[in-house]
């Protein structure tokens, strides 16, 4: 979780929200190691889609040359709104972790689940929680600035 923190506060260094992520593979001898980062980059590049999870999903499957990003954990500091927990889904990977719930747009169980959804042919595992209060704070402290408070 602490490099999905770092990269959350290079987010917030080109004035996106500090929202960032990482995907772990699981190698087979019990080695780990980032194979995709991710922060968000939506106001930097005029792009809805540019979540920290997406990019970072972006950058595991080409390093994998499959879309399937399997063995891996993919560490983000909020929880996933519906079009990252569609695209976590549609990735087969098999382990989320967050730090904080997002009251307002998370599909990971706070206002929609989509990565527990029965239909859907894959349902990861999800964690979230992790270093919440880190992860937290850092939302508040920006939209605290961008408030002017």
């Amino acid at each position: 979780m602490g490099e999905a923190i770092a990269q959350a506060r290079m987010a917030e260094d080109h004035g996106d929200v500090p929202i960032g992520a990482v995907v772990v593979q699981h190698d087979v001898d019990g080695t780990s190691h980032i194979i995709g980062w991710g922060r968000n980059r939506r106001e930097v590049d005029a792009d809805p889609t540019a979540h920290a999870e997406v990019l970072a999903l972006r950058e595991a499957s080409e390093a994998l040359g499959s879309w399937r990003v399997l063995e891996a954990t993919l560490y983000v500091t909020l929880e996933p709104c519906a079009m990252c927990a569609g695209a976590i889904v549609l990735s087969r990977i098999p382990r989320v972790v967050y730090g904080c719930t997002d009251p307002k747009a998370g599909a990971c169980g706070s206002v929609l689940d989509v990565t527990g959804e029965v239909r859907l042919n894959h349902r990861p595992v999800v964690e979230g929680g992790v270093r919440a209060a880190e992860c937290s704070g850092l939302l508040r402290s920006f939209f605290a600035a961008r408030r002017g408070r």
